[in-house]
């Protein structure tokens, strides 16, 4: 087979870019049947854009849960002085997001905070009332626990990234349905693979379940380290749930003690 022209080669990156974001709806029109095998047999290259493709070929109906965000997926590395740049343009792609019904009670869109070059990443399930008004994840009750967390396992929270699995309110703080995380995961996932952290901590069932792809029981995901994209995966308690239950702080703790040993990491000393 002739190798693909610098045309083509541009048209198998846009392709792959919007497939990333659920959208298939142009397969099914008429298209070139050696563009399609080209897609399904050429491994994923980076673009000069670095969007971060996920190895996906799926039907029309859209990719199965554990097809899109399981460990198979293909990442991309981004030199870390390009990192922030990287992330500006997820940022400016996602723009002033109408893809779903999430939207129409936005107040703003929380997209994430810290530092590109986090070495360790948090997150969360998806934004509430604090975090709507200020356009910040984890600023609420939720967040000063987050803040103390990361403040015992001795760094900053300006040392560490942390997102949400959706980017906008759910209404009355719900769990998001699966259209809004399968609409909204991707640019999570292009985050992630910007920053490329070495250890991603997620937190509570919600981010455990997108991330992994797989809908088990947090007890049956915690205390342990998964194999994500190349980067280490911990599953721990949800601020927010530690709030309504302090008993569970103490295992909570216990999960990120594991993440400060992949990170080399001691407890500051008490003053």
């Amino acid at each position: 087979m002739a190798q693909p022209s610098a045309t083509r080669e541009d048209l198998l990156t846009r392709v792959r870019f919007y497939r990333d974001l659920g959208l298939t709806e142009f397969y099914r029109r008429p298209v070139d049947p050696e563009l399609l095998a080209l897609l399904a047999a050429r491994p994923v290259e980076a673009p000069s854009v670095p969007f971060l493709p996920t190895n996906l070929l799926e039907d029309q109906l859209g990719p199965p849960l554990q097809a899109v965000h399981g460990s198979s997926e293909i990442a991309v590395a981004v030199e870390p002085t390009d990192r922030a740049a990287a992330l500006q343009l997820i940022r400016d792609e996602i723009g002033e997001c109408t893809r779903c019904a999430l939207h129409a009670g936005r107040n703003k869109l929380v997209f994430g905070d810290g530092s590109p070059n986090a070495r360790l990443m948090f997150v969360g399930e998806g934004p509430g009332a604090d975090e709507d008004a200020q356009g910040l994840p984890f600023v609420g009750k939720a967040g000063q626990l987050l803040n103390n967390m990361i403040a015992a396992m001795g760094l900053k929270r300006e040392e560490v990234y942390i997102a949400n699995v959706v980017k906008c309110r759910p209404p009355g703080n719900r769990v998001p349905e699966q259209e809004e995380g399968a609409t909204c995961s991707p640019f999570l996932f292009r985050q992630i693979d910007v920053i490329r952290p070495q250890v991603l901590v997620a937190l509570g069932a919600t981010a455990a379940t997108w991330l992994l792809g797989a809908r088990q029981p947090l007890a049956g995901l915690r205390g342990r380290v998964h194999a994500f994209r190349g980067m280490q995966l911990i599953v721990t308690y949800h601020p927010a749930y530690l709030l309504r239950d302090p008993r569970q702080k103490k295992e909570a703790w216990a999960d990120l003690q594991i993440a400060m040993k992949e990170l080399g990491l001691k407890p500051p000393a008490k003053s």
